[in-house]
């Protein structure tokens, strides 16, 4: 049973803290075959989603400095993730775009990441579920303000 003071926000702040952070970090354990940092797969995540990106827009999506993106872009195009191409109508640009070695690892990445989940939810009650279904609603409500 749940106390009042357990539910206050200072407390219950600090024991999400702890929780999310764990769980995040067991998440960003489950990687593909390329064992990426977790900065270059997040990179690999943003082109993914969003298409061919210049390393200035990258870095300006991913709030780092350029200079550290052009060394991120650099080792993923070493590993065959990514591709630098020339951009259509501005030629002193270049696009930064997924190959589909790294099409596949965001995929594989992300498909160990579920199944981590999904296993761990499954040995859960299905009125813990419920709970957590319920909690994942305030989670993204207070990550969006």
């Amino acid at each position: 049973m749940t106390t009042p003071d357990a539910c206050a926000p200072g407390t219950l702040g600090g024991q999400l803290r702890v929780a999310l952070t764990r769980i995040s970090r067991r998440l960003r354990n489950q990687r593909g075959e390329a064992d990426l940092p977790e900065g270059q797969f997040a990179v690999l995540t943003t082109i993914y989603k969003h298409g061919p990106m210049t390393p200035g827009a990258l870095a300006d999506h991913e709030h780092i400095r350029p200079p550290s993106m052009t060394r991120t872009v650099n080792a993923l195009a070493e590993l065959g993730l990514v591709t630098k191409v020339g951009h259509e109508t501005d030629k002193r640009l270049v696009l930064v775009e997924l190959t589909t070695t790294g099409r596949d690892e965001v995929r594989e990445t992300r498909r160990r990441r579920e199944a981590w989940l999904t296993k761990n939810l499954g040995q859960l009650t299905p009125e813990e579920r419920q709970t957590l279904a319920a909690a994942s609603e305030l989670l993204v409500r207070i990550a969006s303000r």
